[in-house]
């Protein structure tokens, strides 16, 4: 076994492999930027390493950096987490090339699964299930073709894409020069590369997943699959497993589907791969992400499998000491993401200080977090700064658990998406199971819009009264502390006191 780990991550995520590796006795060392100093993953590793500045680029994406820090640490191995340099097959490739142990699948699997052009020509030649899209697509004249081929609406794909940038919804051919444009151009600044493609839109599809494990001899196995259907902007908020609309003759065929994928890709380790599913079972493969997925948690509180500590193992060398005969699923698990977001003011990233923090407990609630009372929440990361999962012996429990749960959990001094969570465990559609990632534009802003229109009065006056005691707020401090502070500084204070009024 390793005798230290650093975890190239921060957060909530760097916090849940801290936790694996103790629990491994493994020495756990982290990176931290200049505005992490206070976080919690650096208060509960055993070795903490500054990394550089607040921006990620100048820090938690410093691959050169990260190496640099390992060897000095004496670290035998880097974990990436999720995030940052989790699927960068370049930073694989020199973390091996120095020495280190990578944990994760090998630079090979990454470049195949992160090149969605050439994954589904790959698996497609395979009689893996693709949704119909077309190769990259170069001219807007090319697109235009293609569309008219397979039918209105499409979707425009970034070939490295992933977490809705460089994706452009198509409804009708006038719609087609300013998404293809648009979605060219997102491709480049997010990823540096702008090819892109194109496929058919599903309607009202439903997003499944499946849990696969691999190790170096061989062994394969699906862990059941997740439900990933509520969402905005293709980023997850809501995780469940099992599906309800999954039966155990489907979820075979899925298993056995992203096992085949995994043993073509010559995956080893953890990782997901995900489908879309349309109002008739049919399933398509969309993409395999080649890390530990945020949403872990619900699987494993169902098979009672730590993944954590099986991708630590993995990357040792040890065999998986079960087979798929030994994986049953037990219980319903429901995860919430929380994040620093005003869901009513379309999900606007909030900042601050936790001013008050207090988790929910009991019988089968688990909370993954990476902050504390009296932290600051910057904008120069992920809003994600919990999650909420919630176990019971069915469905309805499970939900019953986490309306409780969430109704216990208490964050001040920031705005967060328990509410909406709130929101959605009491809608009637989702209790029932009728999901689709179109769930929140169908039954939570209708629903918001109306609410708005009632309080409109009353929110325009509080607004303006918020505003106004900010500012004056502000004024004196500045006034006070006798210094010349930039506009830019004084609307930023004016925003962070609004939140709080």
């Amino acid at each position: 076994m390793f005798k230290k780990i650093l975890i190239a991550n921060r957060g909530e995520i760097a916090v849940r492999i801290i936790r694996a590796c103790k629990e491994l006795g493994i020495t756990a060392a982290v990176i931290y930027s200049e505005a992490d100093r206070k976080s919690l993953h650096v208060r509960m590793a055993d070795e903490a390493y500054l990394v550089g500045l607040p921006e990620a680029t100048g820090s938690y994406l410093n691959a050169e950096k990260i190496i640099q820090i390992a060897k000095e640490a004496k670290a035998e191995a880097i974990h990436p987490g999720y995030g940052f340099l989790a699927e960068n097959a370049n930073f694989a490739e020199l973390v091996q090339t120095n020495g280190l142990v990578f944990i994760g699948p090998p630079a090979s699997a990454i470049k195949l699964s992160g090149d969605k052009l050439q994954a589904r020509k790959i698996f497609s030649e395979v009689g893996i299930p693709i949704i119909p899209g077309s190769d990259e697509i170069s001219s807007e004249t090319e697109a235009l073709n293609f569309a008219e081929k397979i039918g209105y609406p499409v979707l425009l794909k970034a070939s490295a894409g992933g977490g809705g940038k460089g994706m452009r919804v198509v409804r009708k051919k006038e719609e087609m020069s300013d998404a293809f444009r648009g979605a060219k151009y997102e491709s480049k600044i997010a990823f540096g590369d702008d090819r892109i493609y194109l496929e058919k839109f599903l309607e009202r599809p439903r997003h499944i997943e499946i849990q696969i494990l691999a190790d170096s001899l061989g062994n394969c196995v699906y862990m059941g699959e997740r439900e990933c259907s509520i969402q905005r902007r293709h980023q997850k908020l809501i995780e469940e497993s099992p599906s309800v609309i999954v039966d155990e003759n489907l979820r075979r065929k899925m298993g056995e589907t992203a096992v085949k994928i995994a043993k073509l890709a010559g995956y080893v380790n953890a990782g997901t791969v995900e489908f879309l599913m349309d109002e008739n079972k049919n399933f398509y493969f969309l993409e395999m992400n080649t890390r530990l997925q945020v949403e872990h948690p619900v699987t494993e509180m169902v098979t009672g499998i730590d993944i954590a500590k099986r991708q630590i193992k993995i990357a040792v060398g040890e065999k998986l000491d079960f087979s798929q005969s030994d994986i049953r699923p037990f219980g319903h698990a429901l995860e919430c993401r929380i994040y620093t977001e005003d869901y009513q003011n379309n999900f606007f990233p909030s900042t601050g200080i936790i001013s008050i923090y207090r988790e929910p407990a009991g019988p089968g609630v688990r909370v993954d977090s990476g902050v504390y009372e009296g932290f600051e929440i910057s904008l120069y990361y992920d809003p994600l700064i919990a999650k909420l999962i919630c176990w019971g012996q069915d469905r309805n429990e499970a939900i019953s658990r986490m309306s409780r749960a969430l109704s216990e959990y208490q964050i001040n001094g920031i705005t967060t998406t328990i509410e909406f969570h709130q929101n959605v465990m009491q809608n009637e559609k989702f209790r029932r199971g009728e999901l689709s990632t179109h769930f929140i534009e169908e039954e939570i802003y209708p629903k918001l819009k109306e609410e708005k229109k009632i309080n409109l009065d009353y929110l325009a006056v509080s607004a303006a009264l918020a505003d106004y005691l900010a500012t004056k707020k502000v004024e004196s401090e500045f006034i006070q502390n006798g210094a010349v502070q930039s506009i830019w500084k004084r609307q930023a204070r004016i925003t962070t006191l609004r939140s709080k009024l």
